[in-house]
């Protein structure tokens, strides 16, 4: 946040390509790229035959075979050292389907914005069924990664012992249905989270259960490739420019709840939400929120609901501040349009809810995004938008990209960085519970065998004792895995991702399960002890 902080260190002069961009090397967030920076050596000038007297020319010396030769050598040069097999673009993917591996526009370390130049569209190759088959290998070696119930293979550890009391109080309201009671779920993470993958699954174990109280926040665009929600319709025109929490920076530091600023332009830019038109989940609404800024250059937007113009906002202010305008709707299936009249609308997101009770749960997923990332935006901004969400649950799952870091990145600035992020959102929702979700195994492979990134149980011991420290609970994704050696194994099963960092749709699919059966355990426990005299 843009509050200078004594824990704040220096970023790593160098990282590895981030994990969500298996193809390109990616640098570190704070670290300035010209785009397209990848450039050959001008070819030879000129055309047409050779005046009469000058040497022969070389058909193998022509532009084209030195552009071919070029690329050749590119694609050929991942080949040479394992360190580069992450940009190998022709080895085949491992068993395993829906890998949550989508390459993104690297972050961009200056102030500034870019513009989102495609559409948000269905993007159906990205939704994750509501009943994922599990490969037969993973039943075979993992049993307890195919059950549906039952035990989970790590509780959720609490050293307090009350660190989840605030949410399973709300779940508690839900399951009597106490009027407008709401479990609600802020969700923040990386590419993981912003695919919704292991989110959607646990979105809807928690409705399926206990109700199903709309299906929360999303950002107004794409504001990545691999950015998506399941159960429910989005759409967005391009021409959104953007500000990110991974770069361009906003110059004030006002990002909204999902780490991402979007800006109009001119007038005719808009985004589109609506209820899902299939499936057994997000198929009602009872109220739209739309989440922007008010400000001194602030420009008009329109409200539709349901295709009829609701109204009219002028976002201009004498000073900047969050703003909320919230549309009440018979529940039942409806859609939202916001569209910009003209420059200078800044909004951040819209979230869904319903007047029933249940469970709503918000996957804020920032491709490339370390824990760190989150202190970019302004102290007072973000514990605003916190307080405007009003989470009973607040779920911090990340280390996949810190994993990429290494040590490059201090391990103990990574320690008091983490900590000083969950004690300002603990100290903005002093009411509230978190939840750290420990990293996954990554590997590497030489040959035929994979082995652990040494730095995974290093930043798994840091994430509990920070866990322990501030109060939260802690799931350890890591050890409920197998530990070190178990993405190789994961991979081969048809869990892992062919990057041996990410899961596969199944894994998200597992991954899902078990933080659902361990939230369970750890409720029905406190359930029990609250009922003793």
């Amino acid at each position: 946040m843009t509050s200078t902080s004594s824990t704040r260190a220096h970023e790593p002069d160098a990282h590895g390509p981030d994990v969500h961009e298996p193809a390109a090397h990616e640098p570190a967030a704070h670290e300035a790229r010209p785009h397209g920076g990848r450039g050959v050596p001008p070819a030879e000038r000129g055309g047409g035959l050779a005046p009469v007297g000058s040497p022969a020319r070389n058909g193998l010396a022509s532009p084209a075979a030195l552009a071919m030769a070029t690329l050749a050598l590119l694609v050929l040069v991942p080949y040479a050292h394992p360190s580069l097999s992450r940009l190998r673009v022709l080895t085949p993917l491992p068993e395993g389907e829906g890998l949550v591996v989508v390459p993104a526009p690297a972050p961009v370390a200056s102030v500034g914005e870019t513009t989102l130049a495609t559409e948000t569209t269905e993007q159906a190759e990205l939704r994750q069924p509501e009943e994922v088959a599990l490969p037969a290998a993973a039943a075979e070696l993992l049993p307890a990664a195919v059950a549906s119930e039952g035990k989970p293979p790590r509780p959720i550890e609490d050293p307090s012992g009350k660190a989840m009391t605030p949410f399973f109080r709300a779940l508690a309201a839900v399951e009597r249905k106490a009027p407008q009671s709401i479990a609600r779920i802020t969700y923040f993470g990386d590419s993981i989270v912003a695919s919704d993958f292991v989110t959607a699954t646990l979105r809807r174990k928690l409705q399926k259960r206990f109700g199903d109280a709309g299906h929360g926040f999303m950002l107004m665009a794409n504001a990545w490739p691999g950015y998506f929600h399941n159960d429910v319709v989005r759409f967005a025109g391009p021409g959104w420019q953007v500000s990110r929490v991974v770069g361009p920076f906003a110059k004030d530091g006002l990002y909204g709840l999902g780490g991402v600023s979007f800006r109009s332009q001119g007038a005719g830019v808009f985004s589109r939400f609506a209820t899902a038109e299939t499936g057994s989940y997000g198929r009602a609404v009872s109220r739209f929120a739309v989440d922007y800024l008010k400000h001194p250059e602030g420009g008009r937007m329109e409200i539709k609901i349901d295709g009829e113009s609701r109204e009219m906002i002028d976002t201009r202010a004498d000073e900047a501040g969050s703003a909320i305008a919230t549309y009440e709707v018979p529940d039942g299936p409806h859609g939202i349009e916001v569209r910009a009249h003209g420059p200078g609308v800044r909004a951040f997101g819209v979230w869904m809810e319903r007047d029933t009770p249940g469970v709503v749960l918000d996957a804020i997923g920032i491709q490339g995004c370390r824990i760190r990332f989150l202190d970019k935006s302004d102290d007072a901004h973000f514990a605003e938008q916190l307080r405007a969400r009003n989470p009973a649950l607040t779920v911090f799952h990340y280390g996949m990209n810190e994993s990429e870091d290494g040590e490059l990145y201090p391990l103990d600035q990574y320690e008091a960085t983490m900590k000083a992020v969950l004690e300002q959102v603990t100290a903005a929702l002093p009411g509230s519970s978190c939840l750290l979700v420990g990293p996954m195994d990554r590997a590497d492979k030489k040959g035929e065998v994979y082995r652990s990134r040494p730095v995974i149980p290093k930043l798994a011991a840091i994430q509990r004792r920070v866990a322990g420290q501030v109060g939260c609970g802690y799931f350890d994704t890591f050890g409920a895995m197998g530990g070190s050696g178990s993405m190789g194994i994961w991979v081969q099963r048809g869990l892992g991702g062919a990057d041996l960092a990410h899961p596969s749709g199944a894994g998200a699919e597992v991954i899902g399960r078990w933080l659902y059966l361990s939230l369970m355990e750890a409720y029905e426990g406190w359930k029990a002890s609250a009922a003793r005299p």
